[in-house]
């Protein structure tokens, strides 16, 4: 099981669902989730974030047992999706006297999902207010689009800790111990990708502060080597590759296709390239396979034509990677057709959507199945690779 010590004065109050298989109706999970959340102990006992309501028995015991018969004065709202927002409701009327702390944003979006009345209990904050509990400090800073547009950060200045809402998450429960950069990636890429250049901006802020600790909404607590996991963030939201090699993304609808793109990997790493990895779209998993597109400096796409079109896997693969701001790198592109090739064309239209992508010339075209000329294209691709 991961750490999630905080300090004396700060307890960890968050619960695993580790039998969800599907985060947000379209993650695929190996090892659950995490849903985290933070009591602080001073003069003034803050609570930072609710819980998912799966895990809402689990947290309020976690509470209880935490605030040791004193109650909390404060409720600071990080982010206001269902996954950490949920019992907001059930824990304002818990405490009454309890305050409840968020921006400007976070209580226009606080009637659409609790029809209560908040206005005598609560707290707003903006960029760089304080909020002075006794011996800790918390200090907010707007965090918008990251990934909606009320996410705040808390820095508390005394222990000087980081609760950076979904930033730094990953999928996984904490009971589970496994290396962070995979599902750290899936994660970033699959739910924050789209807002690089927000996140740019929390960084730059980020800078500023001396930061001992990272405490996020999911996932483990960060503690050492946070220059690392900073700089897994700089260069995920600035959409530069994380390492030199090819991603080869196929869907095949018999085999034919999927046949050339195994040929292709080969090649390749005849060539020298040590990494290349190949995703089959039609049978593996679609966010896995959008975190090793952004993973990688090059990207062979290989589709079957189908009604006179896409095969629909490699679609929604390129519409995702659009969605995310996919950019700044090279494609080879290889089509299948046995009459009517089409689908070199609409993935060729796609890319060229997409920012600062350099497509490597010709288009490949097999006819049901490769031939000579079709190898001698692929071994010259794998050289321009």
């Amino acid at each position: 099981m991961n750490d999630m010590t905080v300090s004396k004065d700060i307890k960890y109050i968050g619960a695993s669902d580790n039998d969800l298989k599907i985060f947000e109706s379209q993650y695929i999970l190996e090892n659950g989730m995490s849903y985290n959340s933070y009591l602080i102990k001073d003069q003034k006992n803050v609570i930072m974030d609710t819980v998912d309501e799966r895990v809402t028995d689990k947290w309020l015991e976690n509470l209880e047992k935490a605030l040791e018969g004193e109650k909390p004065d404060y409720l600071v709202i990080s982010h206001m999706e269902p996954d950490h927002s949920y019992n907001i409701g059930l824990i304002a009327e818990k405490y009454p006297e309890m305050k409840i702390v968020g921006n400007q944003l976070t209580f226009n979006m606080l009637s659409n999902f609790f029809h209560m009345d908040f206005s005598n209990r609560k707290f707003v904050v903006m960029e760089g207010d304080v909020l002075d509990i006794g011996k800790h400090k918390l200090q907010f800073f707007m965090a918008p689009m990251v990934h909606w547009p009320e996410v705040m950060v808390t820095y508390e200045q005394t222990e000087k800790i980081l609760f950076s809402a979904d930033g730094f998450g990953k999928f996984g429960s904490v009971e589970k111990e496994e290396e962070w950069d995979c599902e750290a990636r899936r994660y970033y890429f699959g739910i924050v990708g789209k807002y690089g250049m927000q996140v740019q901006a929390l960084l730059k802020k980020a800078a500023k502060l001396d930061i001992q600790m990272i405490c996020p909404l999911h996932g483990p607590i960060l503690k050492e080597n946070l220059e690392y996991y900073i700089g897994k963030y700089d260069t995920w939201s600035k959409y530069e590759p994380e390492d030199e090699g090819v991603f080869i993304a196929c869907s095949s609808i018999y085999g034919n296709t999927l046949n050339v793109a195994k040929e292709m990997k080969k090649m390749l790493e005849e060539k020298g390239i040590e990494k290349v990895v190949l995703t089959d779209l039609t049978t593996e998993d679609w966010a896995e396979a959008v975190e090793d597109a952004f993973r990688y400096s090059h990207m062979i796409v290989a589709s079957s034509s189908y009604n006179t079109g896409l095969f629909p896997p490699m679609k929604q693969f390129l519409d995702r990677l659009q969605e995310r701001n996919y950019q700044n790198r090279t494609v080879g592109i290889i089509e299948n057709g046995s009459w009517a090739p089409s689908a070199g064309k609409c993935m060729k239209e796609m890319l060229q959507n997409m920012k600062n992508i350099n497509i490597i010339e010709p288009t490949i075209t097999i006819k049901s199945r490769m031939n000579e000329e079709n190898r001698k294209q692929m071994s010259e691709m794998a050289e321009k690779m």
